[in-house]
Parts: structure tokens; sequence; C-alpha cells
């Protein structure tokens, strides 16, 4: 049975190590880095930077000794990563070596999200943490209660995340308190996107909810007949995500009505890019698609030779992504010709970041690649 949809206002402890706080920003402004899963917090995957139109080889890798399924996030001095083995990384990010490691009680298959200098990510052990970026120093924590592997977004001041217990929160990071918590039938693993103060998240109970940022409540819900893990994306009044049914579907912002919707054969559990009037995504029964933003249509298809779950991230005309086949991907958007391929030695689940023409991504062999 599901639990009733509503806010609960609390004020709750957190474990506080340190006297920091920091009152967190929107967006980087410079978006030749991005501090944040999916680029921005519409999570459209487009990233403003020089795409790597042709494969030059592999600039560095690092390894993590556990599986990276945590996309990456960067400034001008470092990259930023979880792995499986329960540590977060920064990377230098022009060399590839180590600046600092910071150890958590589970894996980290949440991507960070950065705001005055302070990384805020979740683990399995049921924490979200707030670690510095200089030194990865533990600043404080936030216990969920359950693992948290949805990527956090962070609005004016506060940080929004959901939790496998069902429950996703609104915490504000000055004070270090929940604003309010929201119940769904079952786990948050889908990351929110935002826009015109609304944050929109999946839920393992199927459903895809829109909850006023300010008040905690439930503006509407969109029910599927399947797991909502796939994160969504906003663009041009509409959102989108996939569903454990198959489809992906494109509904109203303000209403919540369908506008259509995209039947594949295999899960979408991948976020969707959005990007010169497509939308891109992929699906388990191995491709990855190219849909018409309007009409729902179908413009091309991409076969790999396994699972698509990796989230698509798109630079000037190069959509790049990874498969369970173990080869990242860079394809043309127009086309969907491909461009050239990187193989790994594990499955690509990790979204890859694209900074400054190079790309970097996980994989499951347990390294993070940058290569250009």
């Amino acid at each position: 049975m599901l639990r009733p949809k509503m806010a609960i206002v609390v004020v709750a402890t957190i474990v506080g190590i340190g006297g920091y706080s920091s009152y967190g920003i929107t967006q980087q402004k410079d978006t030749s880095y991005a501090v944040m899963f999916r680029a921005d917090i519409q999570h459209t995957g487009v990233y403003d930077t020089n795409a790597v139109s042709s494969f030059g080889g592999l600039k560095w890798r690092f390894r993590a000794r556990g599986g990276v399924h945590s996309s990456p996030i960067s400034t001008d001095r470092a990259v930023y990563f979880g792995s499986k083995n329960g540590n977060l990384y920064a990377v230098d990010i022009g060399t590839g070596k180590e600046l600092w490691r910071f150890k958590t009680g589970g894996a980290i298959i949440s991507t960070p999200a950065m705001a005055d200098e302070v990384l805020y990510f979740g683990s399995s052990d049921g924490n979200l943490y707030a670690v510095d970026i200089r030194a990865g120093n533990e600043l404080w924590r936030f216990k969920a209660g359950a693992p948290v592997i949805s990527s956090p977004a962070i609005d004016n001041g506060v940080i929004f995340f959901g939790s496998n217990n069902g429950t996703f929160y609104a915490v504000d990071i000055k004070t270090k308190r929940e604003i309010w918590i929201f119940e769904t039938g079952d786990e948050v693993n889908s990351s929110p996107a935002i826009a015109n103060g609304i944050v929109y998240f999946g839920s393992s109970d199927g459903n895809l909810y829109a909850v006023d940022i300010k008040s905690g409540l439930e503006k509407w819900k969109f029910r599927t007949k399947g797991r909502v893990c796939s994160s969504p994306a906003i663009s041009g009044g509409a959102v989108y995500f996939g569903s454990w049914d198959g489809n992906l579907y494109a509904v109203d912002a303000i209403t919540g009505a369908e506008i259509w919707r995209f039947q594949t054969r295999g899960w979408v559990n991948s976020s969707p890019a959005i990007s010169g009037g497509a939308v891109y995504f992929g699906s388990f029964d191995r491709t990855l698609y190219a849909v018409d933003i309007r009409a729902g249509k179908e413009r091309w298809r991409f076969r790999t030779r396994d699972w698509v779950n990796s989230s698509p991230s798109i630079a000037e005309d190069i959509v790049y992504f990874g498969s369970y086949d173990r080869n990242l991907y860079a394809v043309d958007v127009t086309t969907g010709q491909e461009k050239w391929r990187f193989r790994t030695r594990g499955l690509v689940y990790s979204s890859p970041l694209i900074a400054n023409g190079i790309v970097y991504f996980g994989s499951n062999d347990g390294f993070l690649y940058a290569v250009h």
C-alpha cells in the first residue's frame, strides 16, 4: 500500500563536524565546468564546451579499485566522483593524480553536487555527506537511514535528494536541517530536476512527482507501469523521463498531462539529454534513441551490443554514452552515425562529463578515464 503523498515539515538534527556552513547556488556560471549531475539543474545533459569529434587517445586513467558508476563533475582544478568501494575521489584534472579521497561506509553511486566549494553526495551507508573540496574533510552529514543513490540538486540554498526508504528530502544547507520531506511508495533512486519553483523526481512506485519547492506539497503525479529510476529532464515547458515499462514520456511541466510517449523494447533507466529539438536516451533493448521533441517520433537509433543504462551527454554536435558492452560511444547528433568508440574492461554505466575538449567517465573495471 502506498503511503500518503504529503509534505512533512520537520526539524531534525544533523551530525555536524566543524563549524562550516554554506549557502548554495543554483548553477555554476562558467558552464565549461559542470558541478552537478546532468550538467545543469534542469538535467538537460548538455555541456557548453568543445566536442571531441575524433578520438585522439587516452589522456590518463585513474584506478579507483572499485567500480565507478558515479558520474564525474569538475572544476578547473579537479574531477570528483564516487566509487563502489565507498570512496569519493578528487583527481587532478590535468594529470589524473589523486589529490585526496574520502571514505564512507557504503558504495557511492550518487554523483556529487557542488556549491561554494563544498561537495554534497549520497552513500549506500544511508548518509548524505558535505565535504570540503580542497582537502576532502567532512563538514557534516545527514542521516537518511537508507541508501542514498539519488544525485542531489541544489537550488537557492536547499539541497534536494531521494533515499531508498521512499522519502524525498529538502535540507537547508545553512542550518543543516530538514525543511520538508515527501513520502513516496518505494525507493527514490531518481535524481531531481528543478524549474519554475517545482522539483521533479521519479520513484520505484511507478510515479513521476512534481512537488512545490517551498512547501513540499504535491502539485501532480504521473503514473507509469514500471519503476521510474530515470532522472527527469526539463525543456520547453515539458518534462522527459523513462520508465521500466519501456517508455520515454513527455508530460506537461505544469499540469502533468501526457504529451506523448515513445515505446522501446526494454527498460528505460537512462536519463534523457535534450538538444537541437531532440531528446536522446538509452534503453535496455541495446539502443540509443533520438526522438523529435515535439512529435515524439524517432529520428534515428544507434544499436550497441548490450544494455544502454548510461545517461547520454552532449557537447556541440556529438552525443556521448556508455553501454554494458564496455564501450563509450561518440555519435553524431544529427545523423546517428558513430564518430568513435573507446573500449574499457567493464560495463559503462557512468554518464560522461565533457570539459575543455576531454571526455571523463567511469567504468565498472574500476577506472575513471579521460579521453580526448
